[in-house]
């Protein structure tokens, strides 16, 4: 069975108006997810994480100043898309404790596999700093997470957002033992995530797109040069940085996909599960930034994963 982790309190991390990363994108994740064909899933509340979590992947310099800065009223900007509101701080951590959760659910067989709906998102988050709307890299901390607790020896960690994770990247580029797989637009921001950026170990798989290039390119993509490499690399546990904004209606970038294509995608990487990770796949949820467009490619997602 399926897991969805969430919490309401993930909806109280505000951001200016008009500014894409806004708590309606998760009532339109929980309201799809609340329509009767999902009824299948298992649905618990995602819980808090701690900041012995966060320093799996993040400097202590860098969360102790932010949990210090975390307002008590207002907005404070850290940079200029990235701010925090009074209830930043635990949604950001119900993000971490989420990710944690499902890793320990599909470790320990308590469920097949977990999608954990939370935002802010985490992929843009570098060891020492936050970016892009993003503070902890929750895909990241849940492969550290996993190695720590459960000695796993190879982790995967597969972004297809439309922006290129270069926190995740950051993170993992001098470790054997995480790959990182990334499709992604470019040029768009952050500006990495060039093929020939490839790590210190060749562990780092990078198959940028160009705009407008759509769903047969996108999978070429899969197909031809991640998939290839993932199987190679055998791993364990597969965990997916699930951002849906490569769909054709979302407004912060051009690749045009559509849902059936996060479907697919979803299904290839729990193919590969099945081979060399018993089946376990952790999903968390990333960008996605048109409602609908937003909708669909979580449903299709998630139709995917409760097929295992």
């Amino acid at each position: 069975m399926t897991l969805l982790l969430t919490h309401p309190a993930c909806l109280e991390h505000m951001t200016y108006p008009g500014h894409p990363e806004r708590p309606d994108r998760l009532r339109a994740v929980d309201q799809v997810l609340a329509e009767d064909r999902f009824n299948r899933l298992a649905r618990d509340e995602a819980p808090e994480g701690n900041l012995d979590l966060v320093t799996l992947c993040h400097n202590e310099h860098y969360v102790s100043e932010l949990r210090h800065i975390a307002p008590s009223s207002g907005l404070v900007y850290l940079d200029s898309d990235t701010s925090m509101s009074p209830g930043t701080w635990e949604a950001v951590m119900r993000g971490v404790g989420g990710a944690v959760a499902a890793t320990d659910a599909v470790m320990t067989g308590a469920h097949a596999n977990a999608f954990v709906a939370v935002r802010p998102p985490g992929h843009h988050a570098e060891i020492g700093k936050p970016m892009g709307f993003c503070f902890f890299d929750n895909a990241a901390i849940a492969a550290r997470h996993a190695q720590r607790k459960y000695g796993i020896a190879r982790t995967a960690i597969v972004d297809f957002d439309v922006h290129h994770g270069n926190g995740t990247q950051n993170i993992f580029w001098a470790d054997r033992t995480v790959m990182y797989c990334s499709t992604h637009q470019m040029p768009l921001f952050p500006g990495t995530g060039a093929s020939r950026e490839r790590g210190e170990h060749d562990t780092i798989v990078n198959a940028p797109l160009a705009a407008e290039d759509g769903g047969p390119k996108f999978r070429a993509a899969f197909e031809n040069m991640i998939l290839p490499q993932l199987k190679k690399f055998n791993p364990e546990l597969i965990i997916i940085s699930a951002g849906f904004d490569a769909h054709y209606r979302d407004p912060l970038a051009s690749l045009n996909l559509k849902a059936e294509d996060f479907g697919w995608v979803t299904q290839q990487l729990m193919d590969v599960a099945d081979t060399s990770a018993g089946g376990r796949v952790v999903s968390v949820l990333e960008g996605g930034y048109d409602l609908e467009g937003l909708k669909e490619s979580v449903a299709a997602h998630v139709t995917a994963l409760m097929g295992a």
